[in-house]
């Protein structure tokens, strides 16, 4: 009977036949682990690897570290943007587009500077998705800024030629950094001009101007308030000329339907607030005309979250 037990007791599915089996299968990963053969490091295809993992955690380390300085420029940008929304009807305007314009510069200098030079002698497509929301954030307040200061849209030749940097320049005078400027010229005499640019897609910048007309609606409602009746035509009609271009484009980049639809919804407000302005200017005061504004886009906001929720079959 004790024999009989020691049998059934051993089956596979039983408790002890488990630990049976346990135990087989240790001692098989042993003798396989003692079966493998130990690698030479003094081998050609070790010492390749190596260096393909040298390379791949450099890659990766370098990739977070242009994501930590797009965010900056993208903080250091908005904040930017707030400044210049201040100089809607102030008195102080010309102060305003000097400290803005500063700004501008310690973002050049401090953050896209940096950018530049880790991205020199790469392929700066690898690592597009990295800068690209800072890129854009940073196109968005420099053309915010030049149409404040010369009421024209900035060109994407213009953003590249100030993200062009001389890496040998005295990083004591922020001048100095400007390939073109005088003092760069001097500093080129006495060392080797080292160039490096932080490269702007033709992408970036198209939708880097799509979130412009987000502000330009906001500066459009906000003018109203301060007495300037005559800025949101202006600006209705810049924005047209925006709205036309971004139809011609056609489906070209995965990001741009949706610019699209948030530019055509601020151009929407705009005109509304035009309309107002035009027809019932008369009969509301001015102190209102703002209140009456803000509830019209309020009402474009409910039926723009209504046609979401229920499109159109």
């Amino acid at each position: 009977m004790k024999g009989l037990y020691d049998m059934y007791d051993a089956t596979p599915g039983s408790r002890r036949g488990r630990r049976t089996e346990h135990k087989h299968a240790n001692s098989g990963e042993k003798r396989d682990e003692e079966n493998v053969p130990k690698l030479d490091e003094n081998s050609n295809v070790f010492k390749a690897f190596k260096q393909y993992q040298s390379e791949l955690d450099g890659r990766h380390d370098k990739y977070e570290r242009l994501v930590k300085l797009s965010r900056d420029v993208t903080i250091d940008s908005k904040r930017t943007i707030f400044l210049l929304h201040r100089s809607t009807g102030s008195e102080s305007k010309a102060h305003i587009m000097e400290e803005a314009e500063d700004k501008l510069r310690q973002i050049q200098l401090t953050k896209f500077k940096p950018i530049a030079a880790e991205l020199q002698n790469e392929d700066v497509h690898q690592f597009l998705r990295a800068i690209s929301p800072g890129l854009q954030e940073y196109i968005e307040a420099v053309s915010f800024f030049h149409y404040l200061r010369d009421g024209t849209l900035v060109s994407l030749e213009q953003v590249q030629k100030d993200l062009v940097f001389d890496l040998n320049a005295n990083l004591t005078n922020p001048e100095s950094t400007r390939s073109g400027s005088p003092s760069a010229e001097n500093t080129s005499t006495e060392n080797t001009v080292k160039l490096a640019e932080v490269y702007v897609s033709p992408m970036d910048y198209v939708l880097g101007i799509a979130d412009l007309t987000g502000e330009l609606m906001r500066m459009a409602i906000n003018s109203v308030g301060t007495g300037d009746l005559e800025l949101p035509f202006t600006l209705c009609s810049f924005m047209r000329v925006i709205h036309d271009a971004f139809l011609s484009f056609g489906n070209v980049a995965r990001e741009l339907p949706r610019k699209l639809a948030v530019l055509k919804q601020s151009l929407q407000k705009v005109e509304s607030a035009c309309y107002t302005v035009q027809v019932r200017g008369s009969e509301i005061p001015q102190h209102m005309l703002v209140d009456v504004i803000s509830f019209t886009k309020n009402i474009h906001n409910d039926f723009d979250d209504a046609t979401e929720l229920c499109p159109e079959n």
